[in-house]
C-alpha cells in the first residue's frame, strides 16, 4: 500500500483456510453468493464487472474432493487438522489504477497477475477460483476526490501442494529396488509449500552462517519477491516491491482494510497540508511583490520632482536689443548646463523606473492570479475531504479503542509467529 510517499507498491498476501467453515465464508465473499453484505463498500450493481480468470466448477470443498478422487492430488499421510486450502490476495493501492485509467487497466494488470499466481501455486490445475473484484468502493478516496473510486484486487483460492517421492521400503521382495523411487505423488501440504527457503549466493549455492548452517529466507518474503518480479517482467515498471520486513502478508482482511483506510486518510491530509503551504507561499510572494511595487512608485515620484521643468528653463536669459540672440549671465549658464545634465539623467532614470514599474505590476498580476488559483483548489480539496475528516474527528473513543485493539492483536500474533519461527530456524531474512 502507499505510505503517503507517492510510491505504488505490489502486495501479495497468503491466508490459510484451516476449516470448512473458513472455506465456505471465503467462497461466499469471493463468488458474491450472499444477498447482502455487512461490508458497505461493496456495490452490488458493479458485481457483474468482477472478472473470473478461473471460475469454480462447483463449491470449493467438492472440487477438492473430486480432484482427490481423480488422483490429481493426494492427502496420504495428512493429519485430520491439516490445512488443505489457501488464498492469495494480490493488490496495489487504488490510486495506481485510478491514475492509469481504472477498470480496463486493472483487468489487464490482474490478467498478468493471474499468470504469476499460476507459477507461484505450481499449476493452474491446483487453483479452485481466481476472481478480480471491481465492486468494492474505496470510501476514503471517493470522498476526497468527489467521485467514485474502486479498489481493484485479485483473490486466488488454491490447494497448497508439493511433489513427494515415495520410495520402495525394505519389505519389497526385489531388494535391488529398496530405497529407489516407487512413485511421485502431488501431496497436499501447506507446511512444505510455505517452508522457508535457503538464501543462495551468486553461484546458486546455499549461503551458510557462522555455525555452518543454511541461512533461511521467509517463504512469505519469497512470495513478495516472486510477485514483484513477475509484474516487472510483464512490463509494469512503475511499481515497487512491498516493503521488506512489513507484516502486510500476515494481516487479516479486516485489519488490512482498517490499515488501508488510515493510510488513505494520511494521503488526503498530506495533500491538504501541501495545499495550505502553497497557499501561504503564494500569499507571501504576492505581498512581497506588492511592497516592491509601492517602493518603485515612490522612487519614480521622487525622480520626477528633481527633473527641470519647462518654466524654469524659459525664465532664463535676456533678449539683446538688436537681433534674436539671448544673453545669459555666467551663473545662469552654469545653472542651465547643470540642469540640462540633470534632465538627461532624470529622463534616463524615469525610463528605467517606468520599465521596472511595468514589470513589477505584471509580476504582481501573475502572483495574484496564482494565489487565486491555488486558493480555489485548496478550498475545493478541503470541501471534498471535510466530511471524512469530520467523521474521523467525532469518532468515539470506543471505536478508536476497538480499531487499535484489532491492530494490536494482529501485531501480537505476528510477533508470536516470528518468535516461533526463529526458534525453529537459524536465521530469517
Amino acid at each position: 500500500m502507499a505510505r503517503n510517499d507517492g510510491i505504488d507498491r505490489t502486495v501479495a498476501r497468503n491466508q490459510d483456510l484451516p476449516t470448512p467453515d473458513d472455506v465456505a465464508k471465503i467462497q461466499e465473499h469471493n463468488e458474491r453468493e450472499k444477498d447482502s453484505y455487512s461490508n458497505q463498500d461493496i456495490v452490488p450493481e458493479r458485481t457483474p464487472l468482477n472478472i473470473h480468470f478461473k471460475a469454480p466448477t462447483d463449491d470449493y470443498v467438492k472440487m477438492f474432493e473430486q480432484m482427490e478422487q481423480d488422483g490429481v492430488i493426494s492427502t496420504r499421510g495428512l493429519k485430520p487438522d491439516a490445512v488443505k486450502y489457501g488464498e492469495l490476495v494480490f493488490d496495489v493501492n487504488s490510486a495506481y489504477f485510478y491514475n492509469h485509467g481504472g477498470y480496463e487497466f486493472a483487468k489487464q494488470f490482474y490478467a498478468d497477475a493471474y499468470k504469476a499466481a499460476v507459477e507461484i501455486v505450481g499449476g493452474e490445475q491446483y487453483i479452485l477460483s481466481a476472481v478480480m473484484h471491481a465492486d468494492e468502493r474505496n470510501r476514503a478516496m471517493s470522498e476526497a476526490l468527489g467521485e467514485d473510486v474502486y479498489h481493484y484486487h485479485l483473490h486466488v483460492v488454491y490447494i497448497p501442494v508439493v511433489e513427494k517421492q515415495i520410495l520402495w521400503s525394505k519389505r519389497c521382495k526385489d531388494k535391488s529396488l529398496v530405497g529407489t523411487v516407487k512413485e511421485t505423488i502431488t501431496q497436499v501440504s501447506r507446511s512444505k509449500k510455505w517452508d522457508s527457503k535457503p538464501v543462495l549466493d551468486e553461484n546458486g549455492n546455499p549461503m551458510l552462517n557462522e555455525k555452518g548452517k543454511k541461512i533461511l529466507k521467509s517463504s512469505y518474503s519469497v512470495l513478495q519477491d516472486d510477485f514483484f518480479r513477475s509484474m516487472r517482467a510483464a512490463g509494469y515498471d512503475d511499481v515497487e516491491r512491498g516493503e521488506r520486513g512489513s507484516t502486510e502478508e500476515h494481516l487479516t482482511v479486516t485489519q488490512f482494510k482498517v490499515q488501508a483506510e488510515q493510510q488513505r486518510l494520511e494521503a488526503v491530509t498530506g495533500q491538504m497540508a501541501q495545499a495550505e503551504q502553497s497557499l501561504e507561499d503564494a500569499k507571501a510572494a504576492a505581498e512581497k511583490q506588492k511592497k516592491k511595487l509601492e517602493a518603485l512608485k515612490k522612487e519614480t515620484k521622487t525622480a520626477k520632482t528633481i527633473a527641470l521643468t519647462v518654466q524654469d528653463i524659459e525664465a532664463m536669459g535676456k533678449k539683446v536689443t538688436f537681433g534674436n540672440n539671448i544673453t545669459l549671465t555666467p551663473d545662469e549658464c552654469d545653472t542651465l548646463k547643470r540642469y540640462a545634465a540633470n534632465g538627461i539623467i532624470a529622463n534616463a532614470d524615469n525610463k528605467r523606473l517606468k520599465e521596472k514599474l511595468a514589470s513589477a505590476e505584471k509580476s504582481v498580476s501573475i502572483w495574484k492570479q496564482r494565489y487565486e488559483t491555488i486558493n480555489e483548489k485548496y478550498t475545493e480539496l478541503k470541501k471534498k475531504a471535510q466530511p471524512y475528516l469530520d467523521a474521523l474527528e467525532i469518532a468515539s473513543e470506543r471505536v478508536r479503542a476497538f480499531v487499535n485493539s484489532i491492530l494490536a492483536r494482529g501485531k501480537e500474533t505476528q510477533e508470536h509467529k516470528t518468535s516461533a519461527r526463529k526458534r525453529g530456524q537459524d536465521m530469517e531474512i
